[in-house]
């Protein structure tokens, strides 16, 4: 047991040394997308560099020892000569990596510890309801595997004593069948908080793999606050050009189409998942779009604008649009969004320039805990 303890405890102090070594690089994990490829289930591994390796430090050669004798330098064992090795040799030292296992829950704390974002305040709790056990009290039949000795006990002794068969000199109480207490129990429903994260994205020619990845990189660490916040998370995917349509997270991110651009056509379908699958007083919703800031004409523009006030600020947790840099893309679309509505907090506009704004847009984005 003490063995144990101390296994957990060196292992407890591995994972602190683990996730200082991640903060500390903090900015590098976000926008590297070789982490995104490492998750199975509920676990991310991660590929931590630098960690110090054991290794053997040899004294002063010595005349006599284990393992000397006449061979000659590139021998193998029993004198067998060894070929030639691979490739010339270098200089510098190997670039050794431990890959280590996170949970989101983890990653999540992380990830809110280094961008101070506050916790978010669900408002949608009807959707799920789940049901446990609550150990509510005694009874005098259920099953064996919930008897009580305890409560049994204390009966039979209450018993021994009003009968008069206690006997102080010889303490021996013996439980009879009526006697017996059992833990009795009763289910419990309980609302569950559910969210749904919606993703848009405008596809077409002036979005590039480049933009696509910053997008990728980015909702990646959006579900993993928002999974940490809620006991259920859904997310849905729409693709954009001039026409719009659902589609599977891979489908997601590795369309390409050719074209104009209307917005206005993604969110016209958002709107229709929405009032179809989740109702407002049930779910916590969050969509999000990004794009380049194109759009095909100044009506269409008028068109967003109006659904972004007339439906979604008032049935959603927050809008998210982010506008990622292309030297194709105008971004007049975050202008006029800016100069519709201001200060307006339930719509969050972050600008993109780089994998290197990554980290702030995460921050725009959760920080007012929304």
């Amino acid at each position: 047991m003490k063995e144990i303890k101390k296994i957990q405890r060196d292992h407890n102090r591995f994972k602190e040394i683990v996730r200082g070594r991640i903060k500390q690089e903090f900015k590098k994990y976000v926008t590297n997308g070789e982490m995104i490829g490492r998750t199975e289930n509920e676990i991310v591994k991660i590929p931590v560099p630098s960690i110090e390796l054991p290794r053997f430090k040899y004294g002063a050669k010595q005349e006599d020892g284990q393992g000397q004798g006449k061979g000659k330098p590139g021998d193998g064992k029993d004198g067998e000569s060894q070929g030639p090795g691979q490739g010339a040799a270098g200089d510098q030292p190997g670039d050794h990596a431990i890959e280590v296992e996170l949970t989101f829950e983890e990653l999540a704390e992380i990830l809110g510890e280094k961008l101070e974002l506050p916790r978010i305040e669900p408002r949608g709790q009807k959707n799920i309801e789940t049901e446990s056990i609550k150990y509510s009290g005694r009874a005098p039949i259920g099953p064996e595997g919930l008897r009580h000795f305890k409560s049994s006990y204390i009966k039979a002794l209450k018993r021994s004593i009003a009968s008069g068969d206690y006997d102080p000199e010889n303490p021996i109480v013996i439980p009879i069948k009526s006697d017996m207490r059992y833990k009795s129990f009763k289910k419990v429903t309980k609302p569950k908080s559910n969210a749904v994260v919606i993703y848009m994205m405008d596809v077409s020619g002036s979005m590039g793999d480049e933009q696509k990845e910053i997008v990728r990189l980015e909702s990646f660490w959006i579900n993993t606050w928002l999974k940490s916040n809620y006991k259920g998370l859904e997310t849905r995917f729409i693709i954009h050009d001039a026409a719009s349509k659902e589609v599977d997270e891979k489908t997601f991110f590795s369309t390409s189409e050719s074209g104009g651009t209307l917005i206005s056509s993604a969110y016209k379908l958002c709107k229709e998942i929405i009032d179809k699958d989740y109702p407002q007083d049930e779910w916590n919703i969050y969509p999000f779009h990004f794009s380049d800031g194109d759009n095909w004409s100044g009506e269409d523009t008028k068109l967003c604008l109006k659904l972004v006030e007339e439906f979604f600020l008032p049935k959603v947790n927050m809008f998210g649009y982010g506008q990622v840099e292309s030297k194709y893309g105008s971004g007049q679309f975050s202008k006029d969004l800016e100069k519709h509505f201001g200060e307006d907090d339930r719509l969050i506009i972050s600008k993109i320039e780089s994998r290197e704004k990554i980290v702030q847009s995460i921050k725009d984005f959760l920080g007012k805990g929304r």
